[in-house]
């Protein structure tokens, strides 16, 4: 007996894993990226009411209708285009499922997926899932930048598409109009479909603007615009996700979203449909907590000897270990992320994780943080990592 070769080509998820070895050391988890603080109480009483409710069998496949309305018209705006709550929307379980049906819904065996590295970990394999090979293309630390060049140099003619995460995990890059720009330019002359994931579209600072590349003229017909509420709402754990696109892309994806799971949690997405509909004061409120996070993350790091980038969007910082006071600096990424989770009590994710080209050249001497956490839970994190640094 045996695996299908497609499951031989990765492993499980290590920032999984990480969460699991801060688990059995009673080590502050800053490895997966979830918050420690409860959700909005609103959203939560709405969950519970609509499970009290009559919100608790199937509902259509691509999604309960109230949240699809709600994100017709948040979308209709950021897209700049109408986008159909009956045609354009389909409700998933999470970004991870939005991307992994995308691909199996729009890219042929041996079609080929350029993804920008460091990268999210989920992305590979599920090019993999859909028999596709993922052509890494690296942005340079330590600006992270969109290079054209590189770009260029990896395409073939079995090219397809290209998966693009902004704001971006792990860097905390937003990517600029000039790199967008870059992006239109590439897409349309190779002719190739976009994929976004814009799961952290709301967490931004220093007065950065996420703007939806498929709201870009030469980007609209073909780009599938990929969204969550887990990140914003801090409800990672209801997996809601959700895929937006023209046609005939959006009828492929429902079809393939309809045979793998039928539909999301309906009681939940009644839920969204109300956590769409916060004032405004609520997103002013939870960029300024994120910018308040991220201060005290950068200041702690560097306090302890590390050299972390300083995010615009998102609630990651990769940082360099190798100018800390301990004999550690000099292991590898992997090595130096356990024995700070089992030793020092603070879990992170090695930096070789985000990589699959050259990673011992970009991926050693770096761990990626992440800083949705309560500021009580931060400051004591950057207690465990004075006593080695400074």
């Amino acid at each position: 007996m045996y695996p299908a070769t497609r499951t031989t080509n990765f492993n499980q998820s290590m920032i999984r894993e990480m969460t699991r070895l801060a688990m059995q050391h009673d080590a502050i988890n800053l490895s997966q990226g979830f918050p420690d603080f409860d959700p909005p109480e609103a959203i939560v009483n709405a969950a519970i009411e609509a499970i009290r409710g009559t919100a608790n069998q199937y509902t259509v496949t691509w999604g309960y209708p109230p949240l699809r309305q709600a994100l017709s018209e948040q979308y209709t705006g950021q897209l700049g285009w109408t986008v159909d709550p009956d045609v354009h929307i389909c409700v998933v379980c999470g970004v991870t499922e939005g991307i992994t049906t995308t691909l199996l819904a729009l890219l042929n065996p041996g079609d080929e997926l350029i993804i920008l590295e460091p990268g999210h970990e989920n992305f590979r394999p599920s090019a993999l899932l859909a028999d596709a090979v993922a052509v890494p293309v690296v942005l340079e630390a330590p600006d992270y930048r969109i290079d054209a060049d590189r770009l260029e140099a990896a395409v073939t003619p079995r090219t397809r598409a290209l998966l693009l995460n902004t704001p971006h995990n792990p860097t905390g890059r937003v990517f600029d109009d000039e790199e967008m720009q870059v992006l239109v330019d590439f897409t349309n002359r190779h002719d190739l479909i976009l994929i976004t994931d814009e799961i952290y579209d709301r967490i931004l600072y220093d007065d950065h603007i996420h703007t939806s590349p498929g709201s870009r003229e030469g980007l609209i017909e073909r780009t599938v615009t990929i969204g969550g509420l887990g990140k914003s709402f801090a409800v990672t754990g209801w997996r809601l996700g959700y895929v937006i696109a023209r046609e005939p892309l959006a009828a492929a994806i429902r079809t393939v979203h309809d045979y793998s799971t039928i539909c999301a949690p309906t009681p939940l997405q009644a839920a969204a449909a109300v956590a769409l509909d916060q004032p405004s004061d609520y997103w002013s409120q939870m960029r300024e907590d994120y910018g308040e996070r991220r201060e005290l993350m950068l200041a702690m790091l560097q306090n302890a000897g590390f050299r972390p980038v300083r995010p615009e969007g998102s609630y990651y910082t990769m940082a360099d270990y190798t100018g800390i006071a301990a004999p550690q600096a000099e292991w590898d990424s992997h090595r130096f992320a356990r024995w700070l989770t089992t030793e020092v009590g603070v879990a992170s994710v090695a930096g070789i994780n985000f990589y699959t080209r050259d990673r011992e050249k970009y991926g050693e001497g770096i761990i990626r943080f992440a800083f949705a956490k309560r500021l009580e839970t931060l400051h004591e994190a950057g207690r465990r990592l004075a006593t080695f640094g400074g």
